[in-house]
């Protein structure tokens, strides 16, 4: 968001679910005609509303007017200090360890188990081998497509299902 002195953030109600589409719409419009708007944000966290800044809350309305999916402007601004949390990342919480049983839960191996070889924690990825494999061979797969269903081996043994 920009820091102009006289900007002030509006909350646009929006159809829930079509967000992107109206942030794309408001953008494409702001584009060739922008009078008093100077950024957009929308948050995955929140459905149904975006955040606009813009001069005054009639040049934010005027932005929207006519856009499908835009419902309204709340009429008071808000300050910049209830969205900056928007701005910080979200830590994911990784917890997977060498030895665990994972399943694939994407790519061309979906479906199958593993076991944890190798974490890289900095790059996201992880190597395993099959477990239904004639010959262990390791293949990195990245974190977001794999599920731990047993950790460190403890209880599934090889071959079992």
């Amino acid at each position: 968001m920009s820091e102009k002195e006289d900007s002030q953030i509006y909350i646009v109600r929006v159809t829930a679910g079509r967000e992107s589409q109206l942030t794309s719409r408001l953008n494409a419009r702001l584009l060739t005609e922008n009078e008093g708007v100077y950024a957009i944000m929308r948050p995955e966290q929140i459905k149904g509303y975006i955040f606009v800044e813009g001069k005054t809350r009639e040049a934010v309305v005027q932005a929207i007017y006519g856009l499908r999916h835009a419902k309204g402007v709340i009429e008071n601004p808000i300050a910049f200090d209830d969205v900056t949390h928007f701005f910080e990342p979200v830590a994911k919480k990784m917890v997977i360890d060498n030895n665990d049983i994972i399943e694939l839960i994407s790519g061309p191996y979906k479906g199958e188990k593993a076991r944890v070889k190798r974490v890289d924690k900095a790059k996201e990825k992880v190597v395993v081998e099959l477990l239904e494999a004639a010959v262990p061979i390791p293949i990195t797969i990245s974190l977001d497509s794999v599920r731990v269903i047993d950790r460190k081996g403890s209880t599934l043994k090889i071959g079992e299902e």
